[in-house]
Parts: C-alpha cells; sequence; structure tokens
C-alpha cells in the first residue's frame, strides 16, 4: 500500500490513481501550532487549505490547488484513559498504528472497517465503516475531537462541549476544520470468531434478515455473473485463540486474495470475455474457514489489488431488493464485472452526515480493477441505489450533488449552517465540497 503518492512536478495523486492534484505549496507540520500557523498563512496569502491522508478516498475530497496538509508528523498516541476507556491520538495516525499500540495496551476499538492503511482523521471524517448490528462506524467511537478552524483557532468539542460542532465534526468531510486529535471509545480486547463460508446468493438474500439478527458482524461479497457468494459472520468469543496458520493465511490472503486475484484483474482487463469464467473460478476459490483471534487480525485484511469503487448506503430493509436489482442489470448489460459486490451493514447513529445518520443502514460496494473502463457499470449500479433514497459514501465514486444530498439526509441544512459559521470564507474549500454541500 502506498501511502499519500507525490507524482513529479509536486503532483498529488490519491491510492486509487484516479485523481491529481497539483497544490500551490505542501506543509508538514509537526506540532499542532505549526498547522494552525500554517492555515493563518493560507488566509494571507488568499489560499484554501486541505489536510491529506493515505489518499484512500477515491473522490476528489482531498484535492486542493492551495496549500496541502501532510499530517505523517502528527502521529502517536497522546494518551490513554483507563477509568474513562478512552484513547486520545494524533490525527495522522495510521488506523494500523492505533490498533497495534492498542492490542499491545490490552484494549481495543469496538469495531472497524476492512482496510486499515488510512489514518485516523481520513478514515472518520469520510465515514468509514465495517459491518455491525449494533456496533457503527468508526465515527461513532469518537468520543472528543480537536480541531483547527478557518482563522486559525484550536477548537475542541464532545458530548457536553461544543456538542453541536461534536454531531458534526466526527464525519466532517474537511470543511469545518482540520482535525488535528481524535479521542475514541474503547474497551478491553477481546477475542472474535470469524466464519466464512461460500453460499448461494439466492439463499443469503431469502435468508439476510435472519444472518443479520443472529451475527454481531454479517457481510457478504457477491461475484457477478455467478449464483455464488462468500459469507463472513464474527461474533465474540471465549476462545481459545486459534489464529489462522500462517501457511493457510499466505494462501488465502496473499496468493488467493491478492496474488491470483491480480492476475485475473490483469487477464479480465486484457481480455473482457474470460470475465465470467474467471467469476465462477475466483467464487469457488476460497473454501470456508473458522478462525479466532484478536479484532483487528479478524476484521481487517490486506488490499494490494488496486480498485475504484463506489459504495451507497440504502435503508436496510432495501438491500436485498437492491441486490436483485443489481444482479439483473448486470445479467442484461453485457458489462463484465470482474471484482466481487460488497455488503456490510450499520445501525442508525446520531452523526450529522453519517450515512448511517437516523437510519438502519445496509451498505452495497460496487469495484472495478484499476484502469478499466468503471463509468458504465457505476452510473447503472448509481440508478439503483439512488432510486432506494441511498446515500453515497463522502470517499467513494458518485455523482451526487448538495439538491440530491440534502433530500436524503433530514440534517443536512444542519451541517451547512454550521459550515457558514466555522468556515464563512471557505478556506476549507475545494470542488468536491462545492458540489456536494452547495456554495
Amino acid at each position: 500500500m502506498s501511502s499519500t503518492a507525490s507524482g513529479r512536478n509536486g503532483t498529488w495523486r490519491n491510492w486509487g490513481g484516479n485523481v491529481a492534484a497539483r497544490p500551490a505549496r505542501e506543509v508538514t507540520p509537526a506540532s499542532v501550532e505549526e498547522l494552525a500557523a500554517a492555515v493563518r498563512e493560507a488566509a494571507e496569502d488568499g489560499l484554501t487549505v486541505k489536510a491529506v491522508g493515505t489518499g484512500h478516498s477515491f473522490t476528489s475530497i482531498a484535492a486542493t490547488d492551495g496549500v496541502l496538509i501532510r499530517p505523517q508528523l502528527l502521529t502517536g498516541i497522546r494518551g490513554i484513559d483507563r477509568d474513562a476507556m478512552t484513547v486520545t491520538v494524533e490525527a495522522g495516525t495510521p488506523l494500523k498504528r492505533l490498533n497495534m499500540a492498542l492490542a499491545r495496551e490490552g484494549l481495543s476499538l469496538t469495531n472497524m472497517g476492512d482496510i486499515m492503511e488510512q489514518t485516523v482523521s481520513g478514515a472518520t471524517s469520510t465515514g468509514t465503516h465495517g459491518t455491525g448490528r449494533e456496533s457503527a462506524s468508526i465515527a461513532a467511537q469518537i468520543k472528543r475531537l480537536e480541531l483547527v478552524t478557518a482563522d486559525g483557532s484550536v477548537l475542541t468539542c464532545s458530548e457536553k462541549e461544543n456538542p453541536d460542532v461534536f454531531a458534526a465534526a466526527r464525519i466532517g468531510l474537511g470543511a469545518l476544520g482540520v482535525v488535528t486529535a481524535i479521542t475514541f471509545a474503547v474497551e478491553p480486547v477481546f477475542l472474535l470468531t470469524a466464519r466464512e463460508e461460500p453460499m448461494p446468493l439466492d439463499r443469503v438474500l431469502a435468508e439476510f434478515d435472519q444472518h443479520w439478527a443472529e451475527n454481531e458482524h454479517f457481510e457478504f461479497y457477491w461475484f457477478p455473473h455467478t449464483a455464488n457468494t462468500v459469507t463472513k459472520r464474527n461474533n465474540r468469543s471465549a476462545g481459545p485463540e486459534r489464529p489462522v496458520g500462517r501457511f493457510a493465511g499466505w494462501i488465502e490472503d496473499e496468493l488467493l486474495s491478492n496474488g491470483v486475484f491480480q492476475v485475473a484483474q490483469w487477464l479480465g482487463r486484457a481480455a473482457p470475455a474470460t470475465v465470467p469464467a474467471i467469476a465462477r473460478i475466483s467464487s469457488r476459490a476460497l473454501s470456508a474457514r473458522t478462525y479466532t483471534d484478536i479484532p483487528y487480525k479478524v476484521y481487517t485484511s490486506p488490499r494490494r489489488v488496486r480498485f475504484v469503487e463506489m459504495e451507497y448506503a440504502v435503508p436496510r430493509e432495501a438491500v436485498t431488493g437492491v441486490l436483485r436489482e443489481l444482479r439483473t442489470m448486470v445479467d442484461r448489460s453485457g458489462l463484465r464485472i470482474s471484482f466481487p459486490v460488497e455488503v456490510r451493514t450499520a445501525p442508525a447513529d446520531d452523526i450529522t452526515l453519517s450515512t448511517a445518520s437516523g437510519r438502519d443502514s445496509a451498505y452495497v460496494a460496487v469495484h472495478m480493477f484499476r484502469g478499466t473502463p468503471y463509468q458504465a457499470y457505476f452510473t447503472a449500479a448509481e440508478r439503483i441505489f439512488t432510486a432506494h433514497e441511498g446515500r453515497p459514501h463522502w470517499g467513494k465514486l458518485h455523482t451526487r450533488d448538495a439538491e440530491y444530498l440534502a433530500g436524503v439526509y433530514p440534517r443536512f441544512g444542519e451541517f451547512t449552517a454550521l459550515r457558514d459559521r466555522l468556515d464563512p470564507d471557505r478556506r476549507f474549500q475545494n470542488a468536491y465540497l462545492r458540489r456536494v454541500l452547495g456554495d
């Protein structure tokens, strides 16, 4: 996994390779004070400001032609409060480092996404999530936030302190300020037993509510052009620890999920007609397995095959219908889809622009191998998602604008009013925010 890649001539590129930007200057502050000074200097020079993490967003949410702030010196744990069961981390800390540091302390986040290369601020600001019946996104586990606002002042917020800012800034899209530190709720480290097994798509859809109700964390991957899925159920366990063996793990996670899959993607890109046959083989390559380990070793997995992605949150009760429509669309379209479709869930939360704000949600993510034409597939999928009042993931490709988003987010106006107050001169504006939040 690359971190934020920089090309020649000061060009910044994202991980997916589909977004590039040429900032006027780059700043790598070593302290909150230096970051605040950089924001004030940008204002004096009439430049906009954007902080970037590892560039894992597929949208241009981090792109700027102004001042690009890199947070790699703002990393590490500021403190652990075992009475309150919280950890406070600097904004540039990668999730991987946080997870490993917490494990050493006998602690863990309750839930997380399946990739841990992102910075904590990048992941939370865009609404990164895993799957869960009761446990929600990473941002929903935030207890306190510190951010530098447009005038260069440092603002802290929590449920008690600046609660209106806290409600919005946990998933702030980089529109309200530059996050400098995050306090997460943690709990004593626990064990999860993962059961991964193939299952026909029709059975998964027929039994979806049951799988959701019976498991703390349920998700599945459907392989287009086939009737096959791989399901994953994660539930807390009393132990003992039974991690995936090193050799078996290498076969499943590296050789099949990354190595052979990469070759299959290359082949599919070179000869699209082979995709359905490859999909049938891929969907049967991963066999059933059960293992028990600490959370981050169960929730997360390496993703070395580069791709672009679109993901929408739909009301949970709509998800089986959405999948059936997606399957019909693929079958009738003549499209060749070599990447599986990922389906996860989240409970309703109270974050203003969370994709699960105020409603129990299911997530449907469509992917294409980097470098293959994705527009036709994503456009057709998006038509289905938006017909069900879908809310696009802020860091993944979509074509929605402020007018649409105001219709699917009941608290949209609350967020834009707060932005007017905190950033009246649009110091943190870029083309993406202009589109999704309006002027």
